[in-house]
């Protein structure tokens, strides 16, 4: 039996960042990741100017923002006819401005950089399951070829994506439903899209947004309905759903059509989901959840790698604050890890389901449109009150 300190499972940008923090706190720590790297994963892709400090303590923002798009210093609104846009709101930390870097590039980055720092990289392995007991969680692996370690360790966290099965998801429903969000990304070439801008794309039964994310690529994603995805795919027979869902989006918004007409889809599209916004289960003794397994918001905020790194560092804030990890440790941890989380994130959480509420539902995306028509300006205040200007609040970065 392996034995460790910390097991984290996942190694997207929260569960790298909170491995890489835990070993350079003098912890013995697990990454378990159940995909080869590098993988590409639907996801926005963008990284907001408060998260660029964090990349560079961990060591990686050098080589990241070499391959990464240009900075986004407009951020804007393709909706039916409307092309909008105001500027991005500036950061008060040492980057003015964010940037998108493709997932394959990033997730990479960071497993490494938490390998140099001593973490033991288990990949491709699958965590099967989870058991407290008496000196703390026994987690048990399996690999591809049907091999089985079992790790004892006194904290686990979990760092999975918010469809997958894992300790903090375990109790959410499963069940299907027409107003599920699927998530679908795709990158171009050769696309029209302005070097600077990130617009956020309106189209009936769902949400997107566009962005360059380096090495002459643009990334389109977006999030739509099961039920408007159903519709795209009657109304296009014969085409995968990804092909179907672009069309439908390019047939509703002449801000992604234009921007697309002489583009060249490069490699496949990606699909994933249900996508499910909200809070969950953060934190209890000896368990706690960061990225996408803690919570996240509406994908059309594009703030789901910031918070993701964004959470890493807070955890290893309070474990480091706690000095240990006996049982009173985890106690304080979880607590005061779960209040941070909810200090930084929750109010974005719950507004920006508001704010998907208003520009998707049929009865309100009009309304929203047209007012935004009259003062642009609001994009500016949207992407500040996103997190896109605000550094996260901690006691302390941890080092």
């Amino acid at each position: 039996m392996k034995t460790y300190d910390v097991v984290v499972a996942g190694a997207g940008p929260a569960g790298s960042s909170a491995a890489l923090l835990l070993a350079r706190a003098g912890l013995s720590v697990a990454l378990v990741e159940k995909a080869p790297f590098p993988r590409r994963k639907v996801c926005g892709e963008f990284i907001s100017a408060t998260t660029w400090p964090l990349l560079d303590a961990l060591g990686v923002s050098v080589p990241l923002a070499a391959r990464s798009g240009p900075l986004v210093a407009r951020v804007g609104l393709f909706a039916r006819d409307a092309v909008l846009d105001a500027p991005m709101p500036a950061a008060c930390s040492s980057e003015a401005w964010g940037r998108a870097v493709a997932r394959e590039h990033l997730d990479t980055a960071l497993r490494d950089a938490a390998a140099q720092a001593g973490v033991e990289i288990w990949q491709p392995w699958s965590v099967r399951g989870w058991q407290a007991n008496e000196s703390g969680h026994l987690a048990t692996l399996e690999s591809e070829d049907g091999g089985i370690v079992e790790m004892q360790t006194r904290l686990v966290v979990a760092a999975h994506g918010s469809w997958e099965r894992g300790p903090a998801t375990e109790s959410m429903s499963r069940a299907h439903g027409d107003a599920d969000l699927l998530g679908f990304k795709a990158h171009f070439e050769r696309s029209r899209l302005p070097a600077d801008l990130m617009p956020l794309v309106l189209f009936p039964g769902g949400y997107g947004g566009m962005v360059h994310v380096g090495e002459g690529r643009a990334s389109f994603s977006c999030c739509i309905r099961r039920d408007a995805l159903r519709n795209c795919r009657e109304a296009h027979p014969g085409l995968g759903a990804g092909e179907a869902v672009i069309l439908h989006v390019m047939e509703s918004c002449a801000g992604v059509r234009e921007a697309l007409a002489p583009a060249q889809r490069a490699g496949a599209w990606l699909s994933a989901g249900p996508i499910r916004p909200g809070v969950r289960a953060l934190a209890r003794r000896g368990l706690v959840a960061v990225g996408n397994a803690a919570g996240e918001a509406h994908p059309l905020v594009a703030e789901g790698i910031s918070m993701a790194i964004q959470s890493a560092w807070l955890l290893a804030n309070e474990v480091a604050a706690a000095g240990s990890l006996a049982d009173a440790a985890l106690d304080s941890i979880a607590a005061r890890y779960e209040q941070r989380w909810k200090d930084n994130f929750a109010t974005r959480v719950r507004a920006s389901s508001l704010f998907a509420a208003l520009t998707t539902s049929r009865s309100t995306a009009g309304t929203s449109i047209a007012a935004l028509r009259l003062a642009p300006s609001v994009l500016t205040w949207g992407a500040r009150w996103s997190g896109k200007a605000q550094p996260p609040r901690t006691s302390g970065l941890a080092a």
